[in-house]
């Protein structure tokens, strides 16, 4: 778990926002020469509308760029030049006072002596690197030879999902992490018919006094919202085939219905996968759409609905995040499986693909507190899981969710305490 400090109280901390004004040139004029460098904040880049900047050996960030990824609230007062930045994470909130040309900033009431002071450039407020990173708990390096800053993200609280699989009893320790757990025991079939006693996925046998209903209640009891998940593939049609079927549609909703009543689910996960590749995506994502509406109408409105959807620069064109958001109460986005089929499980899923599955999602007009980022535990390592929970956190999504229990002891105690130095749940 990050350590808040709550010792000496470094460099200030803040802010880049757009003002009115400029600094006088000989404030300034060392900052246009200097030479550009890269920001990465959890090994991603950080895109700038003013550029990073070194002057005498102090390294000047553009802070709206920085604090809007690390969640800092930012406020301007043009009055009197000031900055001030809020930021509550892990039950603690900071403030930070910053003005404009001025060696000593506030910090929770406190005064502080900043070894450079903030400056204007451009329309910009830059601050030194080094003023914020014990301020919000952000970890800085720097490389001479590449002249890049590497910043990794506070730990956050966020909503965490885990996807348990039939055969993941042996990680249920587990469970506690969680806000909220998928359990993958039910399918619809190749013909298109809901069941739970599918091949792949299946209701498990009672081990003793262990019931798959004793499973459910005793994550509800301890307010992990237990889901039932459902998985479908159009690899032969059988999906689109109970999408466009008003009699398979509702036979596997009211197969769903009674699931979620008899083992006492309080969600259901449709895991609706192959959508829009060889066939029109735009009547597939109708269906779709309708078929939620339908599952909707059907359940009780406490029984929460959620969807794995394929990330939008995948193949798979067949889904509606817009619409989809606008009924079901989150998606979740699997940006996985971008490596070829039979790369190595090391291989780590390439943030940058990752991270554009986050921006397209966000440009549908899907809300972003309806957004979770799927991860693909066998896909990362502990020293790349903990990228993909930052740009989870970077673009304020609701959480990730992890696929899949079951998969959990592939790395350990080293990957669970990696990703528990980057998100805890909320």
């Amino acid at each position: 778990m990050f350590i808040q400090r709550t010792g000496k109280i470094a460099a200030a901390a803040v802010m880049a926002l757009s003002m009115m004004s400029s600094m006088p040139a000989a404030q300034t004029s060392s900052l246009y020469a200097a030479p550009a460098i890269s920001v990465q904040l959890d090994h991603v880049p950080l895109k700038f509308d003013a550029e990073p900047r070194i002057d005498q050996g102090v390294t000047y960030v553009p802070f709206r760029t920085v604090g809007e990824a690390l969640g800092i609230d930012i406020s301007w007062n043009s009055k009197t030049q000031t900055v001030t930045a809020v930021h509550t994470s892990m039950g603690k909130t900071t403030k930070v006072t910053l003005q404009v040309g001025s060696t000593t900033a506030t910090v929770n009431g406190a005064k502080v002596k900043l070894a450079a002071a903030p400056v204007q450039r451009e329309g910009r407020v830059l601050i030194p690197l080094s003023s914020f990173s014990s301020q919000f708990g952000v970890r800085t390096g720097w490389d001479q030879n590449s002249k890049t800053v590497s910043m990794v993200s506070p730990q956050r609280e966020m909503h965490l999902r885990a996807f348990y699989a039939v055969k993941a009893y042996h990680e249920i320790d587990l469970l506690p992490s969680m806000n909220s757990v998928a359990f993958g025991w039910s399918r619809i079939d190749r013909d298109g018919r809901f069941t739970l006693e599918g091949k792949e996925y299946q209701v498990p046998a009672a081990a003793g006094e262990v019931t798959p209903k004793s499973i459910v209640a005793d994550a509800a009891s301890q307010h992990i919202q237990p889901s039932l998940m459902v998985y479908a593939l159009d690899g032969n049609g059988e999906l689109t085939k109970v999408l466009s079927d008003g009699s398979l549609r509702q036979q596997s909703i009211e197969g769903i219905k009674a699931a979620v009543q008899d083992y006492g689910f309080g969600g259901v996960v449709l895991d609706f996968e192959g959508l829009g590749f060889k066939l029109d995506a735009a009547q597939q994502q109708q269906q779709l759409n309708q078929y939620v509406r339908q599952l909707r109408e059907s359940l009780p409105q406490q029984i929460q609905i959620s969807l794995a959807v394929p990330p939008l620069n995948s193949a798979y064109k067949g889904y509606d995040y817009k619409t989809l958001s606008s009924i079901a109460d989150d998606l979740i986005i699997m940006a996985y499986q971008y490596n070829p089929a039979g790369t190595k499980a090391q291989n780590a899923e390439p943030n940058s693909l990752v991270d554009q599955a986050v921006q397209l999602a966000l440009q549908t007009g899907a809300p972003k507190e309806k957004l979770l980022l799927g991860i693909s535990i066998n896909s990362e390592t502990p020293a790349s899981v903990g990228d993909k929970l930052g740009l989870a956190k970077r673009y304020d999504l609701k959480g990730a969710a992890f696929w899949r229990l079951g998969l959990f002891r592939t790395y350990t105690n080293e990957m669970e305490s990696a990703v528990r130095a980057s998100v805890v749940k909320e």
